[in-house]
């Protein structure tokens, strides 16, 4: 059993200050296994657990995956 007494919990403000991405975009990557999932608090309320969003972001950073250039794409 995973140890819960040292998680912090985040909002969505606080997610979308930490990862620019729409809320439709981080939906659809939870539902493609590929963002950390939320955590359902009542009803209303869903927040995510800080360490997996930072872990996100690092593996991020180190992924290979580059955007696209504005403009750009492919082909032809």
């Amino acid at each position: 059993m995973q140890e819960l007494a040292h998680k912090t919990l985040i909002n969505r403000k606080t997610l979308l200050r930490m990862v620019p991405l729409s809320d439709r975009t981080i939906y659809n990557l939870e539902q493609q296994g590929e963002f950390p999932r939320r955590i359902v608090l009542t009803s209303r309320s869903v927040a995510w657990d800080l360490s997996e969003i930072e872990e996100w972001i690092e593996q991020r950073r180190k992924s290979a995956l580059k955007a696209a250039r504005p403009g750009y794409f492919g082909g032809n």
